[in-house]
């Protein structure tokens, strides 16, 4: 599916408030609500749009700390590591990655001693390496036209 100019302006308009109504889109763009909502069903159809999900302030939440962790996986450990990675609740984003380390992953914590705890979970499997998120400098930009 080809994104026209028009189904750039309703993500525009989705990636600011996902919240808002297909007739406020509608007016943001100039067509009607019913026409908003068949183009937005046929994104999501097409997979252009993969989910619509809720932004939740992990401070806020009671976490502590929010850490890059980096593995550089042990011979033969890097497969079981990317089965036993799904099953943390810590990880918000887990990426399997070129260069030197094999795995880059986002993770909240509760505090320090949860840090220890969870690289402990982690160094069977690799080399690890930790920083900590002093602060979101951009988070979660939105997706723009390719310029040609």
């Amino acid at each position: 599916m080809q994104i026209d100019s028009l189904n750039w302006k309703i993500l525009k308009c989705l990636q600011s408030n996902a919240r808002q109504s297909n007739a406020e889109i509608g007016r943001q763009v100039g067509i009607t609500s019913p026409a908003v909502s068949e183009r937005i069903k046929k994104m999501e159809d097409a997979g252009i749009i993969e989910g619509f999900r809720t932004a939740v302030s992990y401070f806020e939440a009671g976490y502590q700390l929010k850490a890059i962790i980096t593995i550089r996986a042990f011979m033969g450990k890097l497969k079981p590591f990317l089965e036993k990675v799904k099953t943390f609740d810590e990880v918000l984003n887990c990426y399997r990655i070129t260069g030197n380390e094999n795995i880059v992953m986002v993770v909240i914590l509760k505090n320090q001693k949860h840090l220890e705890q969870f690289i402990d979970q982690l160094i069977v499997y690799g080399e690890t390496k930790t920083q900590i998120v002093l602060n979101e400098v951009v988070r979660d930009g939105a997706v723009i036209p390719i310029k040609s």
